[in-house]
């Protein structure tokens, strides 16, 4: 058994990357589940699994400190019904398949941290959400809803069991930053519609921060929104990126055009479009120590 021991399911992508380099420096021994294991430089074990059923990995959970689940289906793809089901599924199988090898072992980990989404929300307009609001009713609300119900379903007694609903996850080498970056150098960093819908955004040194408070606080359950202490609105959003990169005013890309472009790049324009002010309200109440809680300097750091 090993209580320094961190399994990450799903880990690959940038946000497993720098939890699992932040744990590692940590002393901690840090497992990656993954459906393409590789063989790495240093210390990190990547293991094979499918996100569905139980294999050698399950071994890795037994006496382990905790189990993180971040697996799941990207949703910057066109939203068909094939799509949404496949989506849908990657997030309530693996946390089925956690909850399946959790009971069968003598020593679960002490706490599971799920992923889940500020999607829950839906489209919210300017009202604020805490995380005692209400679901939305859009199609990635009803994802958000299936894949939380199946995580409160999980019988772990034993078990801590925390969510943290993600926003919009600035970082430096992976989610939709990079790309607003090529765009904006490129004098095409305007607002999206109307811009007055809200993003709900959190710079990813702050996310790895509130996965390991939630880790090693044994007194915290529950939801957790995690978001930065103030959402901007789009057309902010753009304003300060456009003066971080010294760039001028760019035209509105209107949401006909938007629409548009994600048909042709087989994205979704409702990511774009939708509006969530998310507010972060558990973690001020234990006084969580930002970084990056403005969204002037997130940026600047992001975009040295």
């Amino acid at each position: 058994m090993s209580q320094k021991r961190i399994v990450i399911a799903g880990g690959s992508g940038f946000i497993g990357r720098a939890l699992a380099l932040e744990f590692s420096s940590q002393g901690f021994e840090v497992v990656i589940l993954t459906r393409s294991p590789g063989k790495r430089a240093d210390d990190i074990l990547e293991m094979a699994w499918d996100g569905k059923n139980a294999g050698a990995w399950v071994q890795m959970l037994d006496g382990a400190a905790a189990v993180i689940n971040l697996t799941g289906k990207n949703i910057n793809c066109a939203h068909t019904p094939e799509n949404i089901r496949a989506i849908t599924a990657s997030r309530v199988d693996s946390v089925n398949a956690i909850a399946a090898a959790l009971a069968r072992l003598e020593s679960p980990p002490r706490v599971w941290v799920q992923a889940g989404a500020t999607g829950y929300y839906g489209d919210t307009g300017a009202v604020p959400c805490v995380e005692n609001s209400p679901a939305g009713h859009n199609g990635l609300a009803e994802i958000c809803c299936r894949w939380e119900d199946s995580f409160a379903a999980a019988v772990v007694p034993s078990v801590r069991k925390v969510t943290l609903r993600i926003g919009f996850v600035l970082g430096p080498d992976g989610g939709a930053l990079p790309v607003l970056i090529r765009l904006t150098r490129c004098f095409l960093g305007g607002s999206v519609g109307h811009g007055r819908q809200y993003i709900s955004w959190v710079h990813l040194a702050d996310l790895v921060q509130m996965f390991a408070t939630l880790v090693k606080r044994d007194n915290l359950n529950g939801i957790f929104n995690a978001v930065a202490p103030e959402p901007v609105t789009n057309a902010e959003f753009m304003h300060e990126l456009r003066r971080v990169l010294h760039r001028p005013w760019s035209p509105p890309a209107p949401e006909f055009a938007v629409r548009l472009g994600a048909q042709l790049m087989g994205s979704e324009a409702s990511l774009a479009l939708v509006s969530q002010r998310c507010l972060p309200e558990k973690f001020l109440e234990i006084e969580f120590p930002y970084r990056f809680p403005h969204l002037r300097t997130a940026l600047e750091n992001l975009c040295r």
